[in-house]
C-alpha cells in the first residue's frame, strides 16, 4: 500500500452477483467477519482505474450467509447490474492501532523488510506486497533480482514478526538464479572436460 495515507487491511473480495437485488457473494480474508462486516462498515475499494468505482467507498447494509457462503448487501447497490459492476473488487478497511490483531493477518508494513528463510538460510528480503484479485504476492529481493512469491500457506508456512522472518517452502525453480544458471554453463562444460580427462 505504498503512498496510502493510512495503514489498511484487506478483508475480502467481491466474487459474483447473487440474486436480483444487488447482493454480492464474498470471499473473506478475515478470521473475524463479525467484527469487520457489521452494518454501516465502510470499505475502500481496489478496482481498475477505469472503473466508475475507482476512488469510492462501499458501505455495508447487511451480511448474510447462504449455504455457508457470505453474501453482502451494500448501500447504493440495488440491482444485479450494479452488483456485477463490482465483481472482483477487493475490500479494505482502515487499521485502528488499538485493535487486537487477527490471527494470521498482517499489514503490508509488517511484512516489508522481513528476512526470507529457506531451509534455515536467508535467501532474501521482502521489498513490497502486491495485492492481486486471485492472491497476494510477496516481492522478494533475492540475489539481486525480484522474485514473486505467492502468499499462500503452502509456500509461506510461517511469518514470525518477532524474529523478523518469513519461512518459505517454494516449488523448485522459484528462487533459482536463472540468468546465473545460463551463464554457469561454462563451469558445467569444464566439469565435463574434467570427466573426460579422467
Amino acid at each position: 500500500m505504498a503512498g496510502a495515507p493510512r495503514t489498511q487491511l484487506r478483508v475480502g473480495r467481491l466474487t459474483k452477483a447473487h440474486g436480483l437485488k444487488g447482493a454480492i457473494k464474498l470471499e473473506l480474508y478475515t478470521d473475524d467477519p463479525e467484527r469487520r462486516f457489521v452494518p454501516g462498515a465502510e470499505f475502500s475499494l481496489q478496482v481498475p482505474e477505469a472503473s466508475p468505482w475507482h476512488g469510492r467507498h462501499l458501505t455495508l447494509r447487511e451480511l448474510r450467509w447462504y449455504n455457508g457462503h457470505p453474501v453482502g448487501f451494500f448501500q447504493g447497490i440495488d440491482d444485479r447490474t450494479a452488483a456485477e459492476g463490482l465483481v472482483k473488487a477487493i475490500l479494505w478497511v482502515d487499521h485502528v492501532d488499538e485493535e487486537a490483531p487477527e490471527p494470521d493477518a498482517w499489514y503490508d508494513h509488517q511484512l516489508v523488510g522481513l528476512a526470507v528463510i529457506r531451509d534455515g538460510e536467508r535467501i532474501g528480503e521482502v521489498t513490497h506486497v502486491d495485492h492481486l484479485p486471485a492472491q497476494d504476492l510477496l516481492i522478494v529481493k533475492s540475489h539481486g533480482r525480484e522474485v514473486m512469491v505467492p502468499f499462500v500457506a503452502a509456500i509461506v508456512p510461517e511469518v514470525d514478526l518477532a524474529a523478523g522472518t518469513i519461512t518459505v517452502t517454494p516449488p523448485s525453480g522459484l528462487f533459482e538464479e536463472l540468468p546465473d544458471d545460463a551463464a554457469g554453463e561454462e563451469p558445467a562444460a569444464s566439469d565435463r572436460t574434467d570427466d573426460a580427462a579422467e
